[in-house]
């Protein structure tokens, strides 16, 4: 493991969360592990949660969902999936930063945890590592963030 990786949150003894996972569609083959692996941890860590799943085109509509999950006010933690590759332009990287700003903005106005794993990477090889298998796996990751936060939300808004 990593020295950087983010540490397992406990396992609860009974669901009490709720969670949403808006995933990006384009390269597919590198998100959908990414889904997969976020959604055996959140149910790992929490058994019985809810987790919903939205599907948009691109990275770009990621936002959009997210805020229209927010909104709905029903879900304890968002979890934002992507994979953006370099190419030759600008293009990957401006959505790249657009994607990271707006999730950030939607994460303060909603008061809900907002896990950014939109990755934007240099290539295949970073995809592969990072989506395919379980030691660098940013779904997993993305998980034990959401589940950690939601929690934490939770407690200090409880208080």
């Amino acid at each position: 493991m990593p020295k950087s990786a983010f540490i397992r949150p406990r396992i609860a003894t009974k669901a009490s969360l709720s969670f949403a996972i808006v995933a990006s569609q384009y390269n597919n083959t590198y998100v959908q592990p990414l889904v997969e692996f976020a959604t055996a941890e959140i149910n790992e860590l929490e058994p019985g949660a809810n987790v919903s799943l939205v599907r948009v085109p691109g990275a770009f509509e990621i936002p959009l969902a997210v805020k229209l999950v927010a909104r709905r006010k029903q879900c304890d933690g968002i979890i934002a999936l992507g994979v953006v590759l370099q190419g030759e332009t600008a293009h990957a990287e401006l959505i790249a930063k657009s994607v990271t700003e707006a999730l950030m903005r939607l994460a303060l106005e909603f008061s809900v945890p907002v896990i950014h794993e939109v990755l934007f990477l240099k290539d295949e090889e970073q995809a592969k590592a990072r989506c395919l298998g379980p030691k660098l796996n940013r779904g997993l990751e993305a998980a034990r963030a959401a589940v950690a936060m939601a929690r934490t939300v939770k407690q200090l808004s409880s208080n």
